[in-house]
């Protein structure tokens, strides 16, 4: 038996949570040992009662409130690697699962020693488009860009080799963890997986991409624009919410640390920081993307 501990941190999204364990719950297990750790970080919607109540299999770790994901999902992995698993798999709460997607996950790293292996992460109110998958660095566009013209008719059929994998779903080998560490929680409080995968490629793990591993996920909220904006809930976007996508810190410490190089990671801040500026005076909307061949 393959042994694998799925681990996700959850904050006060009680029905989500409980669709997604439900998902969790119906998936094929065969050959498999599967342990499932949620940590609470002190949500007061009632997930845990739930979590209890229709799932008691499955183990709740307490947070306070202040563990945000990156902590969380360490909290998560530390417990989990107690357990001697063979892996860990690190999810969002916000997934349905396709029933077989474990098995290929699985299969895929097992077939392919030294990797870590993602999901095909699709949107799932429009379960043809991928999300946040392929990633390419660009210094010259200010760091991660991400492709826009994917769909589950155009990927590739076999595991593709990728940069980075985002967070939402990802198999990790537990000597990949035991060697690399856990996620950067003092820098990365809530985007810890921004800079994981980079720094276990870096560290000769490979980043492959599972296109039969398929995971539907809930869509990202579309921010409100900066022009709106007073100057104190810009500050606060900017500087003093370490929680918000656009903290600057926060930004740079992304790129700074998962950047080919650190002179590349400081000119993609800085290119970052320009288009930042023309967008936000509103005389640029976006760069056009530009598609590169697999």
């Amino acid at each position: 038996m393959t042994r694998v501990v799925i681990v996700t941190p959850v904050h006060n999204r009680r029905n989500i949570t409980l669709q997604c364990l439900g998902s969790l719950h119906s998936i094929n297990r065969t050959g498999l040992d599967v342990h499932i750790i949620v940590v609470d970080d002190g949500s007061t919607d009632g997930t845990g009662d739930a979590i209890r109540e229709e799932y008691p299999e499955v183990e709740i770790l307490q947070g306070d409130g202040n563990l945000w994901y990156t902590a969380g999902t360490n909290r998560g992995i530390r417990a989990g690697l107690s357990r001697n698993p063979d892996y860990i798999l690190a999810i969002n709460d916000d997934s349905v699962f396709d029933a077989r997607f474990l098995q290929h996950m699985v299969r895929c790293a097992q077939e392919n020693p030294r990797s870590v292996v993602g999901a095909l992460l699709l949107l799932w109110d429009s379960p043809d488009r991928v999300f946040q998958v392929g990633a390419r660095w660009d210094t010259w566009y200010g760091g991660w860009r991400h492709r826009h013209d994917l769909t589950t008719k155009n990927v590739p059929r076999d595991p593709w080799e990728v940069e980075i994998i985002v967070g939402n779903c990802v198999l990790y080998p537990a000597e990949a963890i035991r060697r690399a560490g856990l996620m950067n929680e003092r820098f990365f409080p809530h985007y810890g997986d921004a800079e994981y995968t980079p720094r276990m490629r870096k560290a000769g793990w490979r980043l492959l991409v599972e296109p039969n591993a398929r995971v539907y996920c809930q869509p990202n909220a579309v921010p409100s624009s900066l022009r709106t904006l007073p100057f104190s809930s810009l500050v606060e976007r900017f500087v003093g919410n370490r929680r918000s996508p656009l903290n600057l810190p926060i930004l740079f410490r992304t790129r700074w640390l998962a950047a080919p190089s650190r002179a590349a990671g400081l000119a993609s801040f800085l290119i970052y920081m320009s288009r930042l500026f023309l967008k936000g005076i509103g005389l640029q909307t976006d760069w056009p993307d530009r598609l590169v061949a697999r």
